[in-house]
């Protein structure tokens, strides 16, 4: 129970440090004018930024009148920046919660886009992926209870495997981080740094015994050996499109049941779905001040949500189910200019 309830206020920490944590962007947002284009300016999470910033290049070829900046500052920056005003939509992994909204001073919706899974990624000389870790060994890990690679307790899940003797450097993020969010939760659920996704790999990458906590993108693009882990159903499962969508279908179901987006699939059960898991949300204040801009931005939400998914699996994220789509779609028809819906009738 210690170490359930000391996990709990983790999540909490994490939370709060998505609130209050932020980098300045510097330059407010750009508004429209009649003979240049839209710029939207979005700030946040970095775990879905792969795919943002396709969706964004493939959205500006489409509609070259629209282009959108984005900064992947982190989940925290991004809900920071969408409360000061200076950015059009903001990112985060962390759902926010009720009093998080009212914290806002304004009404934000929150948009599922994706589901994504998070890495246990190692450095570890001689040993390639497929390292089996328990959630207790994470946990442990984590906690400064297991410091050394051979310790009885990852040997024994990890027979013909030699695991060298040497220190656990464990890496952790800095910022206020959503994929931080999404980790802790899964500890907490299972019983109990560097800068970014970016910043996290490149320190495991140099740090011979390391492990850190990495969404799975970058894993993949960076070349890193990551974990197998035990699920709630007690099946070894290794973090992948297949066992990403397991976890997201899981989470849907939960929202058709309580018209409510903010779930955690993290740790869910299920025989193939991946224990460190969640939905990310795009951050989008529901009147807007700017008609040009905010119907640019409801467009662009709208096709994000139908076209844009199709990109989604090339880079591993699993797209968000039909049943999370139709409530995304009654979220995106309420973002609106002086009482006025800006999206046309679909």
């Amino acid at each position: 129970m210690r170490r359930a309830r000391g996990w709990r206020s983790l999540v909490g920490v994490a939370i709060g440090g998505v609130v209050l944590a932020g980098a300045a962007l510097g330059a407010g947002t750009m508004g429209a004018g009649a003979a240049g284009p839209v710029v939207l300016n979005g700030a946040g999470a970095t775990f879905p930024y792969p795919l943002y910033s396709r969706w964004f290049a493939a959205y500006n070829r489409l509609h070259p009148d629209v282009r959108i900046n984005y900064q992947s500052i982190g989940s925290g920056g991004g809900i920071a920046q969408v409360q000061r005003g200076t950015v059009d939509f903001g990112a985060s992994d962390a759902p926010l919660s009720d009093d998080q909204l009212k914290a806002m001073g304004k009404p934000v919706l929150l948009i599922p886009t994706v589901a994504g899974a998070i890495a246990m990624t190692y450095n570890l000389p001689g040993v390639g992926t497929g390292l089996r870790l328990t959630p207790e060994d994470v946990v442990d890990i984590y906690m400064g209870e297991i410091t050394r690679w051979n310790d009885r307790r990852i040997a024994v899940n990890n027979p013909g495997t030699k695991v060298p003797d040497a220190p656990i450097t464990v890496v952790h993020r800095s910022d206020g981080s959503g994929t931080t969010f999404i980790f802790t939760t899964f500890l907490s659920e299972a019983g109990l740094g560097g800068k970014g996704n970016e910043g996290v790999s490149g320190l495991v990458k140099q740090t011979p015994g390391g492990i850190g906590y990495v969404e799975l993108a970058y894993v993949v693009q960076n070349h890193l050996t990551y974990a197998v882990l035990r699920n709630r159903d007690g099946q070894w499962v290794a973090p992948s499109l297949s066992t990403t969508t397991a976890a997201a279908a899981g989470g849907a179901q939960r929202i058709a049941q309580t018209n409510d987006v903010r779930v955690s699939i993290a740790y869910a059960p299920g025989k193939n779905t991946y224990p460190i898991a969640g939905f990310t949300y795009l951050l989008v204040p529901q009147n807007q001040t700017d008609e040009a801009k905010g119907k640019a931005l409801a467009e662009f939400l709208w096709w994000a949500i139908h076209d844009g998914e199709r990109d989604a699996p090339q880079l591993l994220y699993a797209p968000i189910p039909a049943s999370v789509v139709a409530i995304d779609e009654r979220i995106i028809k309420t973002v609106a200019y002086q009482g006025k819906a800006l999206l046309a009738e679909r």
